[in-house]
C-alpha cells in the first residue's frame, strides 16, 4: 500500500519552522533575537492557512496515523494555540530568558507533538508523540536555569514524567503480550472476540490509564502539577495547563472511542471514581492557595475531573450488562467543546497574569489588589475568564458545561452531574477571591500597568471568543460534530 506523505504537510512545515528558528538563532545578533518570535508567529499563520486549504482524509502506515476531521480540528487548535503562546511570551522571554531561539524552537516542537497525538491510532506511535511533547516540556519547565524554583520544578517533572512513561510502556507491553497488537482498531476487534479479560490485560490497561492520568494531572496522579506550575516560566505554565492537557485528551478520546467502547462496563466505574476524586480535590485544594499559578494549577486539576466525567459517560451500561453507544457522539461533542472553551478561558487568564508579572514581577494573589484602577482592561479580561472558568452564564465556560453536563445526564449519570455542579459552586468562591482583590482591595502600588499592543490584541480576541462561545456556539459545534462523527465512525 502506497503512503501519501502529502497528508503530513502541516507536520513537515512545523518541523521545518522549528529548525529554521534554531538555525536563525545561530546567525542573528543578540539585538535582533527579538524577531525570532515573529518568525514563529508568521510561520504558524502560514502553516494554518496551508492546513485549512490542503486538508484531505487518509491514513498512513496502514492506519498508524489517521487524518480525518477530528485530526484536522485539533491540528487547527494547536496551531492557533501556538500563535497565542508565542505572542504572549514575547515580553516575558526578552526580560527573563537568555536563549530565545532554543526556547521558541522547542516550544514549536511541542506543538508538533500535539498535532501528531491527535492523529495517532496506535499505542507506540502515540507513546512516541507523547514523549516528544513531554521531553520538550521537561526542558521548557526548567528553562529559567538561574531560578531555583524553575530548577526544582524541572527535576520533579522529569522524575515523575519518566515514572509515568514507564507505567505507559509497561501497560502497552502487557496489552501487546495478550492481544498481539497495539493498533486501536485491532485492539477493538480482539476485545470483541474474547469472553473474559486476561489478568495481564487488565493490568496493562490499569498501568496505561495511570500513565495517562499523570499527563492529565488526574487524582491521585496530580501532585506534580502545583509545584511545576509555580516554578515554570509563566508562558510555559500557560502551555502546560492548555497544550499538554488538550493533546492528552485528544489521544484519550481516540483511544477510548476506537478501542474500548465495547468493554465500557469494565472501565466505566474506574473513570467515574477518578473523576469524582479529581473534581473534589482539585477544587478544594484551590481554596487555600496564595499563589495564582498554584491556584490555577488546582483549578486545572478540577477541570480535568469534568473531562473525565465526560469520558466515563461515553457509554451507558444497560441492566443486562450490555453496552449502549447511542449517545456517544453527543458526549464527544460535549467533551471537545469543553476542552476548547477551557483552553480559550485559561489562555485569557494566564495572558492577563503574564501582563501583570511583566510589570511587577510578582505572582501572588494579593499582588492583584487594586488592579481595576491600575489597568481596567486587564482586570476586565481576568475577571471574565474567572467567571467563565466557574461556569457563569454569557461565557463559553457556562455553555460548554451545559453541553457536557447535559450529555452526561443523558447517559443516566445525573448524580455525577449533581456533584459536578456542587464542585463548580465551590470553585466560584476562589475565582471570586481573585475578583475581590482586583475590585475591592486597595493595592500597595498604584502605578498604571502598561500592556503591549500585541498582548492587548490577544486578550481582546480571547475575550470576544469567550463571549461568542457563550452566546453563539453553533458554528464551532458544527465543526465539532464533524470531528465527533469522524471519530466514532
Amino acid at each position: 500500500m502506497t503512503n501519501n506523505f502529502s497528508l503530513l504537510i502541516p507536520e513537515f512545515l512545523v518541523t521545518g519552522l522549528a529548525f529554521l528558528i534554531l538555525s536563525l538563532d545561530l546567525f542573528v545578533s543578540e539585538k535582533r533575537k527579538d524577531y525570532l518570535v515573529w518568525v514563529g508567529v508568521i510561520g504558524l499563520l502560514i502553516i494554518l492557512g496551508v492546513t485549512l486549504l490542503t486538508f484531505t482524509n487518509g491514513i498512513l502506515y496502514q492506519g498508524l496515523l489517521v487524518f480525518d476531521d477530528y485530526t484536522n480540528l485539533f491540528r487547527i487548535f494547536f496551531l492557533i494555540a501556538g500563535i497565542i503562546v508565542l505572542i504572549s511570551s514575547n515580553e516575558f522571554v526578552k526580560s527573563n530568558i537568555k536563549y530565545q531561539g532554543e526556547f521558541y524552537g522547542i516550544l514549536i516542537f511541542t506543538i508538533l507533538a500535539g498535532m501528531l497525538l491527535s492523529s495517532s491510532s496506535e499505542l507506540l506511535t502515540a507513546y512516541i508523540s507523547l514523549e516528544l511533547l513531554s521531553f520538550g516540556l521537561y526542558v521548557l519547565v526548567a528553562f529559567d536555569r538561574y531560578n531555583i524554583k524553575s530548577n526544582e520544578s524541572g527535576v520533579k517533572y522529569v522524575l515523575l514524567g519518566a515514572f509515568s512513561s514507564a507505567l505507559i510502556l509497561y501497560g502497552i507491553s502487557n496489552i501487546y503480550g495478550v492481544l498481539g497488537t497495539t493498533r486501536f482498531d485491532e485492539i477493538s476487534l480482539m476485545l470483541t472476540s474474547i469472553d473474559d479479560l486476561n489478568p495481564f490485560l487488565i493490568l496493562g490497561f490499569i498501568f496505561l490509564f495511570a500513565g495517562l492520568g499523570f499527563k492529565l494531572s488526574a487524582v491521585p496522579f496530580h501532585m506534580w502539577a502545583p509545584d511545576v506550575y509555580e516554578g515554570s516560566p509563566l508562558p510555559i505554565t500557560a502551555w502546560l495547563s492548555v497544550g499538554s492537557k488538550v493533546a492528552t485528551v485528544s489521544l484519550v478520546l481516540r483511544l477510548f472511542c476506537e478501542s474500548l467502547l465495547q468493554i465500557g462496563n469494565e472501565w466505566q466505574l474506574i473513570i467515574i471514581v477518578l473523576s469524582v476524586a479529581t473534581m473534589l480535590i482539585g477544587n478544594l485544594g484551590a481554596l487555600v492557595q496564595k499563589n495564582i499559578k498554584r491556584l490555577l494549577a488546582f483549578s486545572s486539576i478540577g477541570h480535568m475531573g469534568y473531562i473525565l466525567m465526560g469520558i466515563s459517560a461515553l457509554i451507558s451500561v444497560n441492566e443486562d450488562g450490555s453496552v449502549s453507544t447511542e449517545m456517544t457522539v453527543l458526549v464527544i461533542n460535549g467533551i471537545i467543546f469543553y476542552v476548547i472553551a477551557y483552553a480559550i478561558t485559561n489562555f485569557a487568564a494566564f495572558v492577563s497574569v503574564i501582563a501583570v508579572f511583566n510589570h511587577s514581577g510578582q505572582d501572588s494573589i494579593s499582588d492583584f489588589a487594586g488592579l481595576s484602577k491600575r489597568s481596567p482592561f486587564l482586570s476586565l479580561v481576568l475577571v471574565c475568564s474567572m467567571f467563565s472558568l466557574a461556569g457563569l452564564p454569557v461565557f463559553a465556560g457556562f455553555t460548554s458545561k451545559f453541553y457536557l453536563f447535559n450529555a452526561v445526564g443523558a447517559q443516566d449519570l445525573l448524580w455525577l452531574v449533581a456533584l459536578g455542579i456542587v464542585t463548580s459552586l465551590i470553585s466560584l468562591y476562589y475565582y471570586l477571591m481573585i475578583a475581590r482583590q482586583m475590585y475591592i482591595e486597595k493595592g500597595a502600588d498604584s502605578a498604571p500597568i502598561k500592556v503591549s499592543s500585541s498582548i492587548r490584541i490577544i486578550l481582546m480576541v480571547l475575550l470576544v471568543a469567550m463571549i461568542i462561545g457563550g452566546v453563539f456556539p453553533s458554528p464551532l459545534m458544527d465543526l465539532i460534530q464533524l470531528a465527533s462523527e469522524a471519530l466514532i465512525s
